[in-house]
């Protein structure tokens, strides 16, 4: 059986080695977070809603979805233009009531 000694080089390198990929792993998983389509249980955290009021704001068409093999998908864009609408709204009924929100 060979013996193999390791020197401070060796742990060295092999500390650059895995700081780098742990650097590429958190980089990864920023990207995750700026994905184009969620699922139903991601919009449900993202809005902090119940499964009834997403089921609402579909049927509604307040939110559109894509169905694919029994999985619905929220585009992000969607969702953003859905809050940037309620955003708008609540200024305006802000306004029009002397800044009382009904």
């Amino acid at each position: 059986m060979a013996v193999e000694i390791i020197t401070r080089e060796d742990l060295e390198e092999f500390r650059i080695e895995l700081v780098a990929e742990i650097a590429k792993l958190l980089q990864s998983g920023a990207k995750e977070s700026d994905k184009r389509w969620h699922k139903t249980s991601e919009v449900k955290k993202m809005l902090g809603i119940s499964s009834g009021t997403l089921q609402n704001l579909r049927v509604n068409g307040t939110l559109p979805y894509t169905k694919i093999g029994g999985v619905l998908y929220y585009d992000r864009r969607d969702i953003e233009h859905m809050l940037e609408q309620k955003q708008g709204r609540s200024r305006s009924l802000q306004f029009e009531r002397g800044g009382k929100i009904l």
